[in-house]
């Protein structure tokens, strides 16, 4: 899925791919399964499962453990152009927070991820 929106932005340009992505009806998204777009600044670019986070920078935001996973998704996007990154995240279907796993690639100044609940 990282893969095919990644293509999409490319054909599309950021603004329609960032709001396909973010868009309800977006065709990445399936069940608890969504893209975002972070960029390496920690401000949100696109959220399948959030829109009101779209344009916040989220750098600071911790997850339930107190891990920095904004930022430390932003500090894994400048030294790896694709990577795995564990936290814990609210489940957009169950509503509870759960162990998330994501996998992120670097398209210019910016990370795509999706991610698998593991909850």
């Amino acid at each position: 899925m990282v893969k095919k929106g990644i293509a999409f932005i490319k054909a599309n340009g950021k603004d329609k791919g960032y709001a396909e992505i973010t868009s309800k009806q977006s065709q990445f998204k399936d069940r608890d399964l969504y893209l975002v777009v972070y960029g390496l600044d920690g401000k949100v670019w696109a959220h399948g499962a959030n829109e009101k986070m779209v344009g916040h920078n989220l750098i600071d935001l911790k997850d339930v453990d107190g891990k920095e996973f904004v930022r430390e998704r932003t500090e894994m996007g400048k030294a790896n152009a694709s990577f795995w990154q564990d936290y814990k995240f609210t489940n957009p279907l169950t509503k509870k927070i759960e162990p998330k796993q994501m996998y992120c690639e670097r398209l210019d100044d910016t990370v795509v991820c999706g991610g698998i609940y593991k909850g």
